[in-house]
């Protein structure tokens, strides 16, 4: 699986540069679909400065630490890193007392960040994480954190459908390496430039290519 995005694909608006995603993804070793899901939702700009955090936290090189005890269910998978957009929600509706659509409203405030917004929503938070002993201090660093990340939090859902492309994409290329390059070099036979790439690289496979 370490062979995906082999090329530069284009992903939610975002050009992927194949080796910097290849050092990245043998740095994390996946071992579990979600851990594609993530690194498909880090490996943007804003969020890819977690991303030595996320692979040493997956490997135990650092401490997975969790910003309140009872947010460890939704920040499990992603080791305390909030990655995910419905993290972000989640965190507000369980420390916050928000409800759903409030969680929603808030994400969007965050997401936009106008101040007069804020400021509300930081007031509201902070009368939710009261109701539960949490004190204003630590319900505004809380509130601090997520707000940092909802400013470039990912869907998760929008993840996770990229991430099955690319395992299909990359189960194919390393087992029918023949035939995923016939069909990748068909699929972008007018760009010039991405043939003579895709041509390199069945080379490199030792997959023969005739000429026309």
């Amino acid at each position: 699986s370490y062979q995906m995005f082999a090329r530069g694909d284009t992903v939610a608006g975002f050009q992927f540069e194949s080796a910097g995603m290849q050092r990245l993804l043998k740095d994390a070793k996946p071992d579990r679909f979600e851990d594609l899901i993530a690194l498909v939702s880090l490996y943007r700009p804003g969020p890819m400065e977690l991303i030595p955090s996320f692979c040493a936290r997956k490997h135990g090189r650092e401490t997975i630490a969790y910003p309140d005890p009872r947010v460890e269910p939704i920040l499990k998978e992603t080791y305390g890193i909030m990655v995910y957009q419905e993290q972000v929600m989640q965190m507000a509706q369980i420390v916050g007392r928000y409800s759903l659509g409030g969680a929603d409203l808030l994400r969007r405030a965050m997401g936009k960040k106008k101040p007069e917004e804020m400021i509300q929503h930081r007031g509201i938070f902070r009368a939710g994480a009261a109701q539960d002993g949490v004190d204003e201090a630590k319900a505004d660093a809380i509130f601090d954190l997520m707000e940092k990340f909802a400013g470039y939090g990912f869907n998760k859902s929008h993840a996770a459908a990229y991430a099955l492309v690319a395992y299909q994409t990359a189960y194919l290329k390393a087992h029918y390496p023949a035939e995923f390059m016939a069909a990748t070099l068909s699929s972008d036979m007018d760009k010039t430039e991405a043939v003579v790439d895709f041509l390199e690289d069945s080379r490199a496979r030792q997959v023969e290519v005739l000429p026309p």
